[in-house]
C-alpha cells in the first residue's frame, strides 16, 4: 500500500435517482482497493451514456442490479484514467506509479478502486483526458464492430449516431478495419464526422439512409429509433444490423423490445439482428491502444469539466450537445 495518509476525497455524490440535479459534491472516505483491485489517483474520468442510466435508474429492469430506490454505489463515473496509488495483494501486472486507464467503479472522484483485469497501460501519445474518454464507448464500438458484426475491408458500414461517444469511435474502427463508412448525424455535426473519416455524412433532418439509394453490409444503430423494417431495408440480403442504443421506448424496458423483437426474428431471415453488452477486459483496452497508438484512432472531446461541474457536463449530454466525449477532471 501506498504511505500517502489521505483518507478522505472530494466526490461527486448521488443519494436518489434522478436528473442531474441530484449530482453534488461532497467530501467522502477514500475507498480501499479488495484483492483483485487497483486503487487510483483519478486524473480525469469520462462520461458515457451508462452513467447516465445509473443517475437516472432508467430503465427500472436495472434496478434490481444496481439498487431499487437510489445507487448502491453514490459515486457515479465508469471510465477513469490515473495513476496507481496502491495495489491489492494479488494484484499482479500492476505497480504504485504506473500510468493506467479502464474501466473504474465511482471514477467522478479524486481516488477509484478498478479491477486490475479491467486496466490497461495508458497509451503513450494520450493525454491522461484523451485516454479517460476511451474505456466504455470505444470498446462498445469495437466490440460491435469485431465480434457481433465481424466487418470485413471493404464492407459498407452505416453509423447511425455517428458523432456521439460510440459512434465517434465506430466511424474511426471501421475505417481503421478498411470498411467504407457513412455517417448519420444532426446538422450541427455533419463536419465532425467527416472530420473522423466517414466516407460519406448524412444529415438525419432531410437526408433519408433507407430511401433505397445504397445498401450496407452492416447498420450500427446507436440511436435506437429506426424501426427494424426499416433497418432491414437498407441492409444486403445477408447484411447485419446490431443494436447499440435503446433510448427509446418508455421508463421500463429503456428500448429493448426493439433489440429482443430483432433478435427474435433474426433465425427466420437471412439478414442478421443483433443486441449485445459489452463487456470490461483489459484485452479490448489493449487491441484499441493498438489502433492509438497507430494514430487510426484519437478521441474527440467536446469540453473538459472540473469534478464540480459534473452536472453541468451530464446535463449537456442529456440535451444532446456533446460532439464526441466528456472529460471530467479532479
Amino acid at each position: 500500500m501506498s504511505s500517502n495518509e489521505t483518507t478522505t476525497m472530494q466526490a461527486i455524490i448521488q443519494e436518489s435517482y434522478g436528473n442531474a440535479d441530484v449530482l453534488h459534491t461532497a467530501q467522502i472516505p477514500r475507498p480501499e482497493p479488495g484483492a483483485n483491485e487497483v486503487l487510483l489517483q483519478v486524473r480525469a474520468a469520462g462520461l458515457d451514456r451508462g452513467t447516465w442510466h445509473l443517475m437516472a435508474g432508467l430503465p427500472y429492469l436495472m434496478r434490481p442490479f444496481v439498487g431499487f430506490r437510489g445507487p448502491r454505489n453514490p459515486v457515479p463515473g465508469l471510465d477513469v484514467a490515473g495513476v496507481v496509488e496502491a495495489v491489492g495483494e494479488k494484484v499482479t501486472g500492476f505497480a504504485v506509479g504506473d500510468e493506467v486507464y479502464g474501466f473504474g467503479r465511482g471514477t467522478f472522484a479524486e481516488y477509484a478502486v478498478a479491477p486490475a483485469d479491467q486496466l490497461a497501460p495508458k497509451p503513450k501519445n494520450l493525454s491522461f483526458e484523451q485516454a479517460a474518454v476511451v474505456p466504455v464507448s470505444a470498446s462498445t464500438a469495437l466490440v460491435a464492430l469485431t465480434q457481433v458484426a465481424d466487418v470485413q475491408p471493404g464492407q459498407q458500414v452505416l453509423v447511425i449516431g455517428a458523432s456521439g461517444g460510440v459512434g465517434s469511435y465506430a466511424v474511426q474502427l471501421a475505417k481503421a478495419l478498411g470498411a467504407e463508412v457513412t455517417g448519420v448525424c444532426s446538422p450541427a455535426k455533419t463536419d465532425l464526422v467527416r472530420s473522423l473519416g466517414a466516407q460519406r455524412v448524412l444529415d438525419y433532418t432531410r437526408d433519408d439512409w433507407a430511401d433505397g439509394s445504397h445498401h450496407y453490409d452492416l447498420i450500427l444503430d446507436i440511436g435506437g429509433r429506426p424501426t427494424i423494417s426499416r433497418l432491414r431495408s437498407a441492409l444486403t440480403p445477408d447484411g447485419t444490423a446490431v443494436f447499440v442504443g435503446a433510448e427509446d421506448g418508455g421508463k421500463f424496458s429503456g428500448g429493448m423490445n426493439r433489440g429482443l423483437r430483432g433478435m427474435a426474428l433474426s433465425p427466420f431471415v437471412k439478414q442478421r439482428l443483433r443486441m449485445f453488452v459489452a463487456g470490461q477486459k483489459t484485452s479490448d483496452l489493449e487491441q484499441l491502444t493498438g489502433f492509438i497508438e497507430a494514430g487510426q484512432v484519437t478521441p474527440s472531446i467536446d469540453r473538459t469539466y472540473p469534478l464540480g461541474q459534473a452536472p453541468d457536463a451530464m446535463r449537456r449530454l442529456e440535451a444532446g450537445e456533446v460532439r464526441g466525449k466528456i472529460a471530467i477532471k479532479p
